[in-house]
């Protein structure tokens, strides 16, 4: 049993039946505590993480399409492949696995045969010589030919031994050369058996076999045969859509004839996968895993050739951000870079960040600002996509790109991202929802990179605020400006429209973040808060609960900023509301977190006194000290003893029970409460309405109303909203 480790990439494939790359490691073979036998091991060579841990059951048929490919199946995946970096290393863990299961090496596919009936057995053992010799390759044994691909797929076995004898050979060109005479005879039934003899190979799931009919010489003549399918009145014309639909254009020129040969052959083989073979039912799902393998290893020399090609790569960013290149060359362009980086997720991580630093170098991240911001809709939309991918892998790329921009805030590559967002013409706004989703990626502190030198969350995210945030939220504005209140009706649309921005700055001060409560302040963006409170009047409505309701949410969870920023700038407007205490409780907390700042600001002076003093040996010396020092101090006359720095425990308790009455109503005699209201339309315009004196949207907290007369009628109970 080989004890050598071998270099090995591990590949998944999912329910979407595409193959993942999850990494690179060394794979060895060791005893599974855990499933009691003998397991195959990767470990990631870059972090000595488990990447795959598969026990090796005696009922799991492993396949060795290639020379360096072992591929299987297990109930988590659809499907399981290791590549290796050497053959020499495959061929050892392929004798290994053999081993552990009792088969024979030499196969290219382990399977039981006990899983076959014993009547199969019996038939099938002195036959084997009949089972593998196909008849000769005439018009008429094709149905004879046919009959047998199509028996063969039910076993295994039997399509190995199918799959070594068409290597061996050139039965598939005959076959191919077959085809032409069908056709020119017009000879509909043998093209019908064709079609089945081709995909019945192609079921086999080789890669000898699928690079023998994918090359030039054969693969159009394959996509010929699968035209004529039985199941169908007349058959399709591929050929025709393949050479005069979908030609191809070089709007880049390679030279290297191989990459050429590699990029016909791939969308071909895509295009057969894709619309001439049938989807696999949940029965076959791993019947055609090396044909996804075999696209997905073409699309990795792909990406690998260009990225090697400087020239090419050169000369689509130059031309891209030519001025003088028209908007259907550039648009071509796009396209092409497009498929480029949907064919780069095929790569590995370390060769993705190895791509990712070529195209920075190249300068992707310039390019794709210039051509955003071209009017022509598909040009934006191919550059939005290929934006899309960057967000995708690499956030922080963008991020470090837009905060070293020496650009005006309006030509600013998230400022344009922002306008298309907001400008987008789709009525179902398609391109805003995508471009919102990858605003959100770039703000999402979750994916923030914080190393002992570097911070990108607040540095991002004050740049943003500062530079950004103003084109952002521009619209959110225009919708609670002074002067769309005064304009439009507080009821109705208008009044729907205020309740939306309100709950999207109650959203912001839910967050508690200093740095949405910063750029609060800076904007002053309580005014037209403010303004349509008072605007609202009596009104007892959904705009006056949730302005009320914001406000008692700052002052409950004591958001230091909001309550100095509300008590400094509007309290003298609002004081006069007084059907509820929300306001007076945020005069409350600011005194109290002000008496706070003296009292720091004490102790800090205090701490400022010479050693000497402290230790001064005679307390009365220390005492006449420190009184002088009191005397001598400027910044505050009437401070109290340094005893009565901190109250004691009865003045913290009158202080809560204080804060306590303002949040409890007055209970009358018999048993409801007592409003009262000395705010209105016309307190508000320095007036008195005697109609409105006893109406109050809120429970009064005032114990002063209580002393009223007995005789004095109760105010007018008012059904209460909520939020």
């Amino acid at each position: 049993m080989a004890d050598e480790r071998y270099r090995v990439k591990v590949y998944l494939q999912g329910n979407d039946e595409l193959w993942d790359n999850i990494g690179t490691g060394q794979i060895s073979l060791s005893y599974s505590e855990e499933h009691q036998t003998m397991s195959l091991l990767v470990q990631s060579e870059s972090d000595d993480s488990l990447l795959l841990l598969s026990r090796i059951d005696p009922e799991t048929v492993y396949k060795k399409p290639q020379a360096e490919l072992i591929m299987w199946s297990e109930a988590e995946y659809h499907g399981i492949a290791l590549n290796f970096q050497e053959r020499a290393g495959c061929q050892d863990i392929w004798e290994d696995i053999c081993r552990i299961q009792g088969k024979d090496p030499l196969a290219a596919i382990t399977q039981d045969l006990l899983h076959e009936s014993e009547e199969d057995q019996f038939d099938e053992m002195p036959e084997i010589s009949n089972l593998v010799e196909l008849p000769n390759c005439e018009l008429s044994t094709l149905k004879q030919i046919a009959d047998l691909v199509t028996s063969v797929l039910e076993s295994p076995i039997r399509r190995e031994r199918l799959a070594l004898i068409l290597e061996n050979e050139d039965y598939i060109k005959k076959l191919l050369q077959l085809f032409h005479t069908c056709e020119n005879l017009e000879n509909i039934e043998g093209l019908c058996h064709l079609h089945d003899i081709i995909k019945g190979i192609l079921f086999l799931n080789k890669t000898s076999l699928f690079e023998m009919m994918f090359s030039d010489e054969c693969i159009m003549d394959v996509v010929g045969c699968l035209e004529y399918d039985p199941a169908l009145a007349q058959p399709k014309k591929h050929r025709e859509f393949l050479t005069q639909n979908a030609k191809f254009k070089e709007v880049i020129p390679i030279t290297d004839s191989e990459l050429r040969q590699k990029i016909h052959q791939t969308y071909k083989v895509q295009y057969i996968y894709d619309i001439l073979l049938p989807t696999p039912s949940i029965f076959e799902e791993n019947i055609l895993s090396t044909l996804t393998m075999f696209i997905f290893f073409n699309k990795v020399e792909i990406v690998t050739m260009l990225q090697k090609d400087d020239k090419i790569m050169s000369e689509l960013f130059a031309q891209l951000q030519n001025k003088t290149t028209d908007d259907d060359k550039r648009h071509e362009l796009l396209v092409f870079f497009k498929e480029f980086c949907a064919f780069s997720q095929t790569l590995q991580p370390q060769n993705k960040d190895a791509l990712l630093k070529t195209l920075t170098k190249l300068g992707i991240l310039p390019t794709l600002k210039i051509v955003m911001s071209i009017g022509d809709l598909q040009i934006r939309s191919a550059a939005t996509d290929i934006f899309a991918y960057l967000v995708e892998y690499s956030p922080s790329t963008i991020r470090e790109f837009v905060m070293k921009e020496e650009s005006k805030d309006g030509d600013l590559f998230i400022n344009i991202v922002i306008e298309q967002m907001i400008c987008d013409t789709d009525p179902e706004l398609g391109g805003a929802v995508h471009l919102m989703g990858l605003l959100r990626a770039l703000l999402d502190p979750s994916n923030m990179l914080v190393t002992p030198n570097k911070c990108e969350r607040s540095g991002f995210l004050n740049f943003f605020y500062k530079r950004c945030m103003n084109n952002f939220i521009a619209p959110l504005l225009a919708t609670t400006s002074e002067d769309k209140c005064a304009k439009d009706s507080i009821v109705g649309y208008d009044k729907n429209r205020n309740l939306c921005a309100l709950r999207f700055m109650r959203k912001m001060i839910g967050r508690k973040d200093e740095h949405y409560n910063r750029y609060i302040i800076k904007g002053n963006f309580f005014e037209p808060v403010v303004n349509a409170l008072l605007n609202n009047g009596t009104r007892y409505n959904m705009l006056n609960s949730a302005i009320i309701e914001l406000f008692e949410y700052i002052r409950v969870e004591n958001i230091k900023s909001l309550v100095a920023h509300t008590v400094e700038k509007f309290y003298k407007i609002l004081e006069s509301i007084e059907y509820v205490q929300t306001f007076k409780g945020l005069k409350i907390k600011y005194e109290k977190e002000k008496k706070r700042e003296r009292q720091s600001q004490i102790r800090k002076s205090l701490h400022s006194v010479p050693h000497e003093k402290i230790l001064c040996k005679d307390a009365k010396d220390l005492e006449a000290k420190e009184e002088i020092f009191f005397e001598e101090s400027t910044g505050e006359a009437d401070m109290p003893p340094l005893e009565n720095d901190f109250p004691d425990y009865d003045t913290c308790m009158e202080t809560k029970e204080e804060e306590d009455k303002i949040d409890l109503p007055d209970i009358t005699s018999t048993g409801g409460f007592r409003f009262s209201s000395s705010y209105s339309a016309g307190a508000a315009n320095e007036t008195s309405s005697p109609s409105n004196s006893n109406v109050g949207d809120f429970v009064d907290h005032s114990h002063d109303e209580g002393k009223k007369e007995e005789n004095e009628l109760p105010p007018k109970k008012r059904r209460h909203l909520s939020l």
